[in-house]
């Protein structure tokens, strides 16, 4: 038989989804993947009962519905800074995930390079892979997860195609200041580099920390491509519904990637999805205070245990340190902790280029019952798990 794909060989299953299964298998409370456990807003679901009853069941246009389109376009203008064309700037994939995809392969050759930031996604190292392109890794430091100007220069002097910047950060919870992005941005400038952003999270910032959109900085539209999707903002993981925002010349390539990809995102989906599109500004300012509520919750909870962790700035995830257990292997203390404590996590150093195996990720996308149960469950981490030397 001929070999398989060599640009494959490096590959393995999804960590983060292996530990969904993995907390399924001992009845853990999931804090790994990041999907919520509460409902999607009630006048979303209301729209979706209906729909399925409408004639929204064959393909819709395959960059996005015409309304879906109106409706986005409208939605990211406000909060973007800008008039973004429905018709030419935008299009509609399944999740953020394919949109990165997309996003890579219509600026990707193989051959070109890459600027991923680590920690990082897992991914965006596959995503430059399976354009046939080579990832450059520039590391962000703790605690405040910043990045070291020469050697975000360094990366850049070797002529990358493309800078991915997920922003807020996951699995760090990093919001860019001004200053950085500015820095980034002079530097894309300088080396004619495109930036793909990754900006899920947009609208789960905490104070006084505020998100930028890439593409708003001055001179940055016409090399950016942005990404994002409606799952965490509307709670509404499961729909698949993603997006590329950037220029005209940027998007007509990106159709015809998006196209053989996945055809198109599912028509009946867009179509409920448009109400939450039309909420209006208070559903972002309740949406903040309820992520907020929900990380002080969990911080206060994890600092009375007494188990280190960062602090985020934007999107919904912890790293824990668990330096005191003197574990070689982050996925096998994963792997425990929901087998003996009941807590499902992520090992760190599937978020990491660097040697990390001293952090795992947790998230707090969760009822206020379910954090308060996995709290309850992590008092006992001390008793039930005991360091390996």
């Amino acid at each position: 038989m001929p070999g398989l794909s060599k640009r494959t060989e490096g590959f393995t299953d999804s960590v983060i989804r292996r530990m969904t299964r993995i907390s399924l298998q001992y009845h853990a409370v999931n804090l790994s993947q990041g999907f919520p456990d509460f409902d999607p807003p009630k006048e979303i679901l209301d729209r979706l009962a209906k729909v399925s009853r409408e004639d929204f069941h064959q393909y819709s246009i395959t960059w996005g519905a015409q309304n879906f389109r109106e409706a986005l376009a409208e939605k990211q203008s406000r909060f973007m800074g800008r008039e973004i064309d429905p018709n030419s700037e935008i299009v509609v994939t399944c999740g953020s995930t394919e949109a990165m995809m997309a996003a890579v392969m219509t600026v990707a050759d193989p051959g070109d390079k890459v600027i991923v930031f680590s920690p990082f996604y897992e991914n965006y190292g596959a995503d430059a892979v399976l354009s046939g392109a080579q990832p450059i890794y520039v590391p962000l430091y703790p605690p405040e997860f910043n990045f070291d100007p020469d050697e975000l220069e360094a990366a850049f002097r070797q002529r990358p195609k493309a800078l991915i910047l997920c922003n807020p950060s996951n699995p760090c919870g990093k919001v860019f200041t001004r200053e950085e992005l500015t820095l980034i941005a002079d530097l894309a400038e300088r080396y004619d580099t495109f930036v793909i952003t990754d900006e899920v999270y947009e609208h789960i910032v905490y104070e006084p920390y505020r998100h930028i959109y890439f593409a708003s900085l001055p001179g940055m539209w016409e090399r950016t491509i942005s990404c994002s999707s409606l799952s965490k903002t509307y709670s509404i993981t499961g729909w698949r519904l993603g997006y590329i925002i950037a220029p005209r010349t940027i998007i007509d390539t990106a159709k015809k990637v998006h196209d053989f990809l996945t055809v198109g995102a599912a028509a009946p989906l867009q179509e409920a999805a448009v109400t939450g599109l039309r909420f209006n500004d208070d559903y972002y300012r309740k949406l903040q205070r309820t992520y907020t509520e929900k990380r002080d919750l969990f911080l206060t909870g994890l600092d009375i245990i007494g188990i280190p962790h960062t602090v985020p700035q934007g999107a919904y995830y912890i790293l824990l340190d668990i330096s005191r257990f003197d574990y070689e292997s982050d996925l096998e203390f994963c792997e425990v902790l929901a087998r003996d404590v009941g807590v499902g996590a992520v090992p760190g150093s599937s978020f990491f280029k660097e040697d990390v195996n001293h952090l795992i990720r947790l998230h707090f996308a969760k009822k206020t019952e379910t954090l308060n149960e996995a709290l309850n469950r992590l008092e006992s981490i001390y008793k039930k798990i005991t360091p390996k030397h």
